[in-house]
């Protein structure tokens, strides 16, 4: 890990060499954003890559070599460094709580996964948790490559109880009163005061936390799109050409709450219950001994 964090100073220092500053800091962000997302961004790839050259003749089905891509893309990540043991457990648990919701989603007929495959359980391909895991290594990964720092943070009390709240809400509103836009609310009435300080350089930068999330939203919103041009699934009654109503955003909106909730199991330390600005200096380190920042 401390190898690919030199690395990756070192890149920074040289892309800054080369630009006028206030293009650097466009640029760096840019490009640390496209490095926090590149689990995802390579599974898509794959998906996008496989739906033009499989061949339905060929001996190993579509969905099982996303599967074998996906696993092989985790087992890179962790033997270069590119995550840590602890943020692979946590994306592990996103991804069990995925693909969780998956078999619920298939059953309960929302979407469904139209190929062939071997490593499939009651529908829904393997591969489809990874998609999950994808959201919580982006988030993981971002949080380390930016130094972030979350404040003024809510007690911890009311982040875990609306993820859960919000995980509960995609099962039950099958049955009962959709709580969504009450989860909408909380979700403002929670963060509204939380910024997310990020750092580029020397410089602090920050944005409100629940227009971070609408604006990750946008982009999973993109990717889905992606997913269902290409056959990879397939919601009920959509076209094939159709995209995916924005409404999906709000769910993938929703969604990213129980993501960051799952992800700040193991990732602590950058949630500050003060309003204190982080100094504009480089970051420092933290020791792998420090002990992790309780919250009220």
């Amino acid at each position: 890990m401390e190898k690919t964090r030199d690395t990756e100073k070192h890149l920074g220092a040289w892309m800054r060499g080369k630009l006028h500053p206030a293009i650097a800091e466009i640029v760096m962000f840019t490009l640390k954003q496209g490095w926090a997302c590149l689990f995802g961004g390579s599974l898509l790839l794959a998906i996008i890559g496989t739906r033009f050259i499989w061949q339905s003749d060929w001996p190993l089905a579509r969905y099982d070599a996303l599967v074998m891509f996906a696993v092989g893309l985790q087992i890179v990540f962790l033997r270069f460094g590119l995550e840590t043991w602890a943020e692979a457990r946590v994306i592990l648990l996103f991804h069990l709580t995925g693909t969780a919701m998956e078999l619920f989603k298939v059953s309960a007929g929302s979407w469904s996964y139209p190929e062939a495959g071997l490593l499939k359980i009651y529908e829904v391909p393997l591969f489809s948790g990874f998609m999950y895991a994808a959201v919580g290594s982006y988030m993981a990964r971002v949080i380390r490559i930016f130094n972030m720092q979350f404040a003024p943070f809510p007690p911890l009390w009311l982040h875990f109880g609306l993820a859960i709240a919000v995980y509960v809400n995609f099962f039950a509103h099958h049955f009962i009163w959709d709580t969504r836009y009450v989860l909408f609310a909380m979700t403002i009435a929670f963060y509204i005061r939380t910024r997310i300080w990020f750092q580029i350089g020397a410089r602090w930068y920050w944005m409100p936390l629940p227009l971070a999330a609408l604006l990750c939203s946008l982009f999973l919103w993109i990717a889905e799109n992606i997913g269902t041009l290409t056959g990879t699934w397939v919601y009920n009654g959509q076209n094939p050409l159709e995209l995916v109503s924005f409404a999906k955003m709000g769910s993938w909106y929703l969604l990213l709450f129980v993501a960051f909730a799952t992800v700040t199991l193991v990732v602590r330390a950058p949630l500050r219950s003060g309003r204190a600005a982080p100094a504009n200096r480089a970051p420092q380190r933290t020791p792998r001994s420090a002990p992790v920042q309780s919250m009220p």
